[in-house]
């Protein structure tokens, strides 16, 4: 059995290194060396330089070695879109650029030229030139505003190149200088340009669906020839392609996609260029398979290969196992055969009206991208060697280099093989000890770290004092360490620790007591701590949540059996585990009651599951949740069923409501208006997509109710949202939080300088600015909740401005000037519950605003 499970997990190792083949935009961010020196002088260049002193060797971001006047300075702009002057940077190899840094020349106070505004052009071979622009077609690029600053943006979309121009706009009377830094990784593909058919529209139920490569790099006629675009932008389609993982862009957007009545000969040709002959393993392809709406995965694909002038006349023929259950998109894996070309050309064959794609990559030889390392601060050490660089490619033909990995490889399962037999003993000597010590060990190590913490704040307190310069805001509340101006949360560093698929550490006091070595919890995820008020200050110190939660007897859920639960589809992931719909074989049995509006069995239901490799503290987490969420009982929050603790993975058993969250469910509603809301309530219960003003202020009704149940058990939330409300039978809502995000919500989420990615949309100002959640706080996120609810979701909250300018906006609540934007009133809303409802959610001061009890009673108020 050991002997089993050790191969299982060198199973798993060898599954990992192979499976990461296709590039990862939130992880690839490392610098590329005009910081660090691993791009040499003689790789930088400009069109020309105002002196011998602003040479193009100079334009290094954050480098001021004294040598020279610390930037590159182009002569005088001789036209004011500055197509003419540039600095051109050669990385010796094709990279995968997701993120540019700018900044002006300080000279130690000498100098205060900086541009405002830039283009960039790329090139794969230095003779073909392309013009960067945006997902919406905007070419010029906000830069700085200040000589000192580092001003960051992210490339949407990424490029894919080996020379890349910065070319200033200006006033043609004003001189410009820059430093500049790229962040990507090497493109390991080889891959310089692929060919397709031009994507076609289709029309679904009146709705306009565009599967055509809008970021496409190279000739566009009726096929796109000699470029890059969506296939190899990094971004996986959604299961559902009327959705799109960037915000606000059209159905369709994330596929490039055909019909197979314009293909007479059932097959979709592409001809995929490389840089060299390589020796291919393996082609991974990301099909969409939502067959309902006519679109599966491909039946065949026949791949011919080719090194010289002619195509080989035997292709390699894949023919995937259709799958006519799960309409999830997915990767299919077609198997090359270790076949050697510098060109392919498949075939593609359809088995259905509609074929989609939305990510093609490669595999050859060992060339995998390296997405597992710790990203580096900003900039390389200068003494760092190209072989030390994480995105330093590995010659896979130098048999050396590959004699050597193998071996490493073996040491490395050797000890994996050590620690698993030694913590299988461990283990054993473990289970002696009962689970009652475990909780005393844990309530008293957070007793400590209340004192500890409580402490810090008293200190903090007792320091601060006096007036501040206006570069810095008033000291209206005591501040913890990780305190942000606007100007620097704004600042997205390229240091990402973590990947985008969960919801990131907190950035609150809270989370920097609780974290210790091994990182903060998760945002938004439920455990033990919480935040409270204290009685004699304004200061905040951690506290269980009330001690009626631990007491009883009924501290432990039952073991529900596992082979009674069958997955049926992942609904989330974080970093530490999954979230699955699953049916549950006797449940109700199990139970021995009913589970409202839900008669049928087997009983669908959420299964959160903590992966086997988690931490120690990831693991407390987990257990902590369980003991708080099962002493839940509310008819408008989430019920735990039951647990899976006995063996790994560890699992937790929740309800599942039919018809899905709450944002999604007010989407596909239209508005009813107030003068025919009989007519509409008439219409909702004959199954039509409508809704009365007074139908959705009762689903406010009950999340106000559910939030009133925590907010008395001392509870913080943290994530209030309608895409963490669930609706069931009869429009009942339940609020839930399972600690991970859903693809489909990534873009209601910022990650602010690599520690968090964060709601701040739903934020108030003080958790973004002085990282404090309270009560409070989630007052203000139900009021934005409110807004969803009465805007039927239509839009995100503040959709007219950007991520940094929504930042910005919570610096001007502080500054309290009058000058703050606050959500506008949504039509259907009465002026009573915009102005003395959601806008006091959203007052300044946390202890004007209403409390979960006057927001219920309100709320009921209005609808008598």
């Amino acid at each position: 059995m050991e002997a089993r499970q050790i191969s299982h997990h060198v199973f798993f190792i060898l599954l990992a290194a192979t499976v990461r083949s296709q590039v990862n935009p939130e992880m690839c961010r490392y610098p590329l060396g005009m910081t660090g020196g691993q791009i040499e002088d003689e790789d930088i260049s400009a069109s020309s330089q105002w002196s011998e002193s602003t040479a193009a060797r100079f334009g290094r971001l954050d480098l001021d070695n004294g040598d020279g006047d610390g930037a590159w300075c182009p002569d005088i702009m001789s036209e004011p879109d500055g197509l003419k002057e540039y600095l051109q940077v050669d990385l010796r190899s094709l990279h995968f650029i997701t993120l540019v840094g700018t900044q002006g020349r300080h000279a130690d106070g000498m100098g205060n030229e900086f541009a405002q505004r830039y283009r960039i052009k790329y090139s794969r071979d230095g003779s073909n030139w392309v013009g960067w622009h945006d997902r919406k077609g905007r070419q010029v690029i906000e830069g700085n505003r200040n000589a000192y600053d580092v001003v960051l943006k992210d490339l949407e979309p990424p490029i894919i190149a080996r020379f890349v121009r910065f070319m200033p706009v200006t006033d043609h009377s004003m001189i410009v200088c820059m430093r500049v830094e790229l962040y990507g990784c090497e493109w390991l593909d080889g891959l310089v340009s692929y060919s397709i058919p031009d994507g076609h529209q289709m029309i679904y139920r009146g709705l306009d669906v565009y599967f055509n490569d809008s970021v496409y790099d190279g000739a566009s006629a009726e096929r796109l020839t000699k470029g890059l675009g969506q296939l190899t932008d990094g971004t996986w389609g959604l299961d559902d392609f009327l959705h799109s993982h960037i915000y606000s862009m059209w159905p369709g957007y994330d596929y490039v996609g055909w019909s197979n009545k314009s293909f007479p000969k059932g097959y979709v040709e592409t001809i995929f260029e490389f840089d060299h002959v390589r020796n291919f393993t393996s082609m991974k392809v990301h099909c969409n398979n939502m067959f309902s709406r006519g679109a599966r995965m491909f039946r065949q694909a026949s791949c011919y290969f080719r090194s010289g002038s002619d195509w080989e006349a035997d292709p390699v023929i894949f023919r995937p196992t259709v799958d006519r259950q799960n309409q999830g998109a997915r990767f299919i894996t077609v198997p090359l055969g270790d076949r050697t070309a510098s060109a392919i050309k498949c075939r593609f064959h359809f088995s259905d009206l509609w074929m989609l794609f939305s990510e093609v990559a490669f595999q050859s030889g060992s060339a995998v991208y390296n997405t597992s390392l710790t990203p580096r601060k900003s900039g390389h050490p200068t003494n760092t060697l190209p072989g030390d660089d994480p995105t330093h490619k590995v010659d896979d033909s130098n048999t050396r280099i590959l004699i050597g990995c193998l071996v490493a490889i073996i040491a490395i399962l050797l000890a994996i093989i050590v620690i698993i037999l030694w913590r299988q003993v461990w283990q054993k000597m473990l289970e002696k000890a009962s689970r009652r010590i475990l909780d005393d060990e844990l309530t008293a190590r957070l007793a400590v770290q209340t004192r500890a913490f409580s402490s810090h704040h008293s200190s903090l307190s007792s320091e601060e004092g006096g007036s501040t310069s206006n570069s810095t805001y008033e000291r209206i509340f005591p501040l913890c360490a990780d305190y942000q101006e606007p100007s620097r949360l704004i600042r997205k560093l390229p240091e990402f620790a973590q990947s985008t698929e969960h919801l990131g550490p907190s950035t609150s006091c809270r989370a920097l007591a609780t974290s210790g070595s091994d990182g903060a919890p998760h945002y938004a995820e439920a455990d033990i701590i919480s935040l409270q008020e204290s009685m004699d200050s304004s200061t905040y110190s951690i506290t269980a949540v009330s001690m009626n939660l631990f007491a009883g007897t009924d501290s432990s859920m039952r073991e529900f059996p596992r082979h009674k639960l069958t997955f049926k589809e992942k609904l989330g992931e974080g970093q530490f585990g999954e979230v699955h719909l699953c049916e549950a074989e006797g449940m109700q049995d199990f139970l021995d009651e009913s589970i409202e509006g839900n008669n049928e069995s087997p009983l669908l239901v959420a299964v959160k599951t903590l992966r086997e490799d988690a931490n120690k503290n990831a693991r407390n987490d987990f257990l902590k949740e369980i003991r708080i969420m099962s002493r839940l009982r509310d008819p408008n929050i989430v019920r735990l069923l039951a647990v899976c603790v006995d063996t790994d993975p560890l699992c937790m058993i929740t309800e599942y409501m039919e018809n899905g969250d709450l944002n999604q469910f007010l989407c596909s509603l239209r508005l009813k208006e107030a003068a025919d809301e009989d007519k509409a309530e008439e219409e909702e219960k004959e199954g039509n997509s409508m809704a009365s003003y007074s139908k959705l202020i009762g689903m406010a009704v009950q999340i106000a109710s559910g939030m009133k149940y925590l907010s008395s058990l001392n509870f913080v939330h943290r994530d209030l949202a309608t895409r963490n409300c669930l609706v069931g039978k009869n429009h009942t809502i339940k609020i839930a939080d399972f600690g991970m995000s859903r693809n489909l919500y990534r873009g209601d989420y910022y990650r602010i300088q690599g520690r968090a990615v964060l709601p701040i949309r739903w934020m108030s100002w003080e958790s973004i600015l002085l990282g404090k959640f309270t009560m409070a706080s989630d007052v203000w996120a139900f009021g934005v909740t409110l807004w969803e609810i009465l805007t039927l979701c239509k839009e995100q909250p503040y959709s007219q401005l950007s991520d940094e300018q929504v930042i910005e906006n919570t610096g001007e609540f502080f500054r309290d000037q009058g000058k703050q934007v606050y959500l506008p009133k949504p039509p259907c809303c009465p002026d009573g519950v915009y102005n003395d409802l959601m806008l006091s959610c959203w007052r300044r001061n946390a202890k004007q605003r209403p409390s979960f009890h006057d927001i219920h009673t309100q709320l009921m108020e209005s609808l008598a």
